[in-house]
């Protein structure tokens, strides 16, 4: 065996020796090098290969669940190269340094020191070492070698779960790995390249993989940048509490400037350097940590990388914007008489680190963009995980209390006195127990609900709810009313009650829509440990519970129990009622005259008629009853006459319950083709599958809560989430054979025979790029601001 070994170790080195050390080399060229390259017929890397990278790569390799942290949205990731280390590790007993792309590393050499290791050739420069040495072309290589076979499932030797284990070998060890896995070449389970991308992508490898360098700030944008920038930097007490405040807000969001180039945005960081001066990051786990001694500096720093859909997060600014900031932060009359500082136990805590602003001016802000706010929730830092959103039921809609009118969000000293009873686990970063939850935090949670529902039967003046209570919009904010989707690992975020009216609904005061997001945004490390992750999860119990709660307080006090339980059956639902009290704050009697036996129908339907724009349409398929011609055409102009014929076949799924519906993927994409013979035809529409559970109080054995009967699917038109699990492709005259294929299916083998292979577009579809390509370009025709590249790691392989 030490034979063995030292010939393997003699091996790699005289194959390391061939072509020299691996040094990294400088590959962003000067704007003037770059053109002299291409002058002379060079492979330009913004123009032909990015793009390839974008809808071939970038499309499983972005955000924090990048096989290998390979993230490939810019040349900077390529550059970085790939690690062996990954970042959702549910067993990890201590949290790892972060490595966020643009952050934790200035240089290439500075992520070698982490543990990356190249993709690219780093040895001598010449053509045969610019290919042999590097790991992309090896990985795009072995797939021209080894294609997909060109119809049917594909064999049980792909792994298609997110968990996996991943392998994620360097150079060196690529022989092995191809002798191994020789079906495994990139891109992974899907078709490869075509013979032109193919060779676009090698010629630029060959030639160096040289990239030019990032490009610059639209003037118009630079512009606003020193304008916000200045604004934001303010030096009274005032100014910068409330610059800070708007920091751990918006830190994960991509700003953009409205009316300004539709495809440019800037992070919200903190930097060493005034404006003005090149941006120095300072790189903190969280956005509360401390900046460490010295001045800094809130910047606005240019997205330099492709735009993904799972992290897309728009928040938009212009004049308007920072009139409102003015009006709810620097205006109002109060005194910052010190800044809080950024002890853990403190700055995790919104209630005491935001004291001194009036809880009315944070509760407006966070309510004029609930949908990024809520987005933040759902797309943030947990880029997958079926343990951290089984916290959710799979639809529910979403309203808020009116600032003016709920007397708890206005409370500035109601909500100080409460401030220690609304800690947070991430105040013990990565050392919180499960026993934290379980007895101290449960009991601060308990505490403050029942302080609050004292505070509330001492000052209600009016003696219950009424639909007064809830925030309109202000007449046209549609962030007003929201509907939340789960999609088994990930979630999504859309305006408007979309689908029938669902299991469960939420209604958020202000202190309950903070703390969700120092919970699961500001607060929450992807990089920590497996006790911070599983502490997040079961608090957001308590916050989920409260939302319910707060809900049921709208309904008659003698049906509040019976819908409870619809919500929460099973022997989980027991186990969970034994060691906490579910039932906070349903005290007291609700003013609304309910005039139907369905209160919870006739609750959304009185909220939707009451909020005008701000509750939009009715929905297509389910606003008006399934047998209603034209439903949900009202208001808006004529369907074509070939789209409404669609829309009254898919409407037959918005009301069927179980039977083929469970055999859905979580999220499917139609392209219904018009006939009239473009490339570009057809509409799109996404299939949501809602999975029933009997509950969501527990945190693993989803399996055996599933009610299958119960599932059902939610209709939209257009893009509704970013992970779609399946393509269907048919033309407008299949839509009948279509729903009825769905509606009959009986079995797994039934739902590949009748579905799969009839409308389905599998992996191994010879024309799936080409659908692929026409999904991802119709939605940035559609929403060209907030639109991004569709993530297909979770892509199903029925």
């Amino acid at each position: 065996m030490l034979a063995i070994a030292g010939c393997i170790e003699a091996y790699r080195t005289g194959h390391d020796a061939r072509h020299g050390p691996r040094v990294p080399w400088e590959r962003r060229l000067s704007e003037e090098d770059y053109l002299a390259r291409l002058a002379a017929g060079s492979v330009s890397y913004s123009r032909d290969v990015q793009p390839i990278l974008d809808s071939r790569c970038v499309v499983c390799h972005g955000c924090y669940d990048a096989p290998c942290q390979l993230k490939l949205e810019s040349f900077d990731g390529l550059e970085r190269g790939a690690s062996k280390t990954p970042v959702y590790d549910t067993t990890r007993l201590q949290a790892t340094p972060p490595t966020r792309l643009f952050i934790d590393a200035e240089n290439v050499q500075g992520w070698r020191s982490k543990g990356f290791f190249p993709v690219l050739n780093e040895r001598g420069d010449s053509p045969e070492a610019n290919l042999r040495d590097s790991l992309l072309f090896r990985m795009l290589e072995l797939k021209k070698a080894h294609p997909l076979p060109v119809s049917g499932a594909l064999p049980d030797t792909f792994d298609f779960r997110l968990d996996r284990t991943l392998n994620c070998p360097t150079v060196e060890e690529f022989d092995d790995f191809e002798d191994d896995h020789p079906e495994w070449g990139m891109p992974y389970g899907f078709p490869g390249l075509s013979e032109r991308e193919h060779d676009i992508v090698v010629k630029w490898l060959r030639e160096g993989g040289f990239a030019p360098p990032p490009a610059p700030v639209s003037a118009e944008a630079a512009s606003a940048v020193a304008q916000w920038e200045a604004f934001l930097n303010g030096s009274s007490p005032k100014e910068r509490l409330f610059a800070r405040y708007v920091y751990e807000h918006l830190f994960l969001g991509h700003l953009h400037f409205r009316g300004l180039a539709p495809r440019e945005f800037f992070r919200l960081v903190r930097s060493r350097t005034p404006p003005g001066e090149p941006i120095r990051e300072i790189a903190t786990t969280r956005p509360y940590d401390s900046p460490g001694p010295g001045e800094f500096y809130y910047r606005l720093r240019p997205v330099q990388q492709s735009i993904v859909a799972k992290t897309h997060m728009v928040y938009e600014l212009d004049d308007a914007r920072m009139r409102r900031y003015r009006e709810l932060f620097l205006d109002p009359e109060y005194a910052v008489d010190r800044l809080p500082g950024y002890a853990a136990a403190d700055a995790a805590n919104p209630f005491k680190t935001f004291v001194a602003i009036p809880p009315r001016s944070r509760y407006r802000f966070l309510l004029d963009d609930a949908h990024f706010f809520f987005s933040g929730f759902m797309k943030g830092s947990v880029c997958r995980g079926q343990a951290a959103l089984n916290v959710i039921q799979d639809r529910f809609w979403v309203a808020f209390t009116h600032p003016d009118a709920d007397p708890v969000s206005n409370d500035a000293q109601f909500l100080a006195d409460q401030a220690e009873r609304l800690r947070l686990p991430a105040e013990k970063e990565n050392s919180p127990g499960i026993g934290d939850i379980w007895y101290t935090y449960r009991a601060l949670e308990e505490d403050y609900q029942a302080a609050k529902a004292a505070w509330l039967r001492a000052h209600g003046e009016r003696g219950g709810t009424t639909l007064a209570d809830l925030w309109d919009g202000d007449g046209d904010n549609r962030d007003a009313l929201l509907t939340v989707f789960r999609h088994f690992d990930s979630a999504s975020v859309e305006r408007g009650l979309v689908g029938d009216t669902p299991l469960t609904g939420w209604v958020v005061d202000y202190p309950l829509l903070e703390r969700i997001h120092y919970l699961l945004v500001a607060g929450f490390d992807v990089f920590g440990n497996v006790g911070h992750q599983l502490a997040t999860r079961l608090y957001m119990d308590f916050m989920r519970m409260e939302a319910e709660n707060n809900f049921l307080r709208f309904l008659p006090s003698s049906i509040r129990q019976a819908e409870r339980a619809r919500w929460y059956k099973g022997i989980g639902a027991r186990i969970n009622d034994l060691w906490q009290s579910p039932r906070w704050g349903m005290g007291g009697e609700t003013l609304i005259d309910y005039r139907t036996g369905n209160p919870k129908q006739e609750f959304f339907d009185r909220v939707r008629a009451g909020f005008g724009k701000a509750a939009g349409r009715p929905d297509p398929f389910t606003g008006c009853g399934v047998e209603v011609e034209g439903c949900g055409e009202g208001g808006e102009p004529a369907l074509p006459p070939v789209q409404a014929s669609v829309e009254r076949e898919l409407r037959r799924l918005a009301f069927a319950r179980g039977g083929g519906v469970a055999f859905l993927p979580e999220l499917s994409y139609l392209r219904i083709r018009t006939g009239s013979g473009g490339a570009e035809d057809g509409w799109i529409y996404s299939l949501v599958k809602n999975t029933a559970l009997e509950n969501v109080s527990m945190l693993f054995l989803e399996e055996i809560r599933r009610t299958p009967a119960d599932d059902t699917v939610t209709l939209v038109r257009g893009i509704v989430g970013s992970y779609p699990n399946f393509f269907f492709d048919l033309d407008a005259a299949e839509v009948g054979e279509f729903v009825d294929a769905i509606l009959s299916v009986d079995g797994s083998k039934a739902f590949g025979r009748r579905l799969v292979e009839r409308f389905g577009v599998r992996r191994s579809n010879p024309a799936f790029w080409r659908i692929s390509d026409w999904f991802n370009r119709r939605y940035l025709e559609a929403s060209p601001v907030t639109a991004g590249w569709l993530d297909l790691s979770r892509y199903d392989n029925p």
